[in-house]
């Protein structure tokens, strides 16, 4: 399994970042949220739904990264220029923690959701989870782990796009509030730093 941080390191093409975090526990969200600030990229990221070119990572954007306390899954809402969410990616994930500079972390577990704004669902990368089992990489229990996180998501939250963007906004909010009180770095680790962890 690949263990990826909040502040994306594996992401290179991203030259120049920023990023907040913060524990969350009101009515909507019990968790970790994250607001990743994308200053400078080498080239933009985009991907093609339906004969439509949808921009996942370009300068200027921002990503807002959910991971509830009772959940195996990580909610990215990747934000325009514009401040209009494009598409949500969602990683369903073994386990997470914190690293030495407070910077969160999770151990990925293959299988993704895509979710656009018209509540479309595609389901991603499911030949490398099971990829990962055949070859042992993880175990029997997580990989139905992963089909089981997946299918609450589709037959839960995601049923109800309003509920989602409600979750969205409400870590937003709880984020601009109280960024006096939040990491806010400026020189984050670099991709080859994040190799030595």
């Amino acid at each position: 399994m690949k263990k990826k941080r909040l502040i994306y390191d594996e992401w290179t093409g991203i030259t120049s970042k920023r990023y907040t975090q913060l524990n969350i526990d009101n009515e909507v969200f019990k968790g970790i949220a994250a607001m990743l600030y994308i200053d400078k990229v080498s080239k933009p990221y985009i991907w093609n739904f339906n004969g439509k070119e949808i921009i996942a990572c370009d300068s200027g954007m921002k990503w807002l990264q959910m991971l509830p306390d009772d959940g195996t899954y990580v909610i990215t809402a990747m934000i325009n220029m514009k401040n209009e969410i494009e598409l949500w990616y969602i990683d369903m994930i073994a386990s997470h923690g914190v690293d030495e500079d407070n910077i969160v972390y999770f151990y990925d577990l293959y299988l993704d959701l895509i979710v656009y704004p018209n509540g479309t669902i595609k389901v991603d990368d499911m030949d490398e989870l099971v990829d990962a089992f055949e070859q042992n990489i993880i175990t029997k229990e997580l990989y139905e782990l992963a089909l089981k996180t997946s299918d609450r998501l589709q037959n839960g939250i995601l049923k109800d796009m309003c509920q989602l963007e409600k979750l969205s906004l409400n870590c937003i909010n709880e984020l601009e509030k109280n960024m006096k009180d939040i990491i806010f770095s400026e020189k984050l680790p670099s991709a080859k730093d994040y190799n030595k962890l």
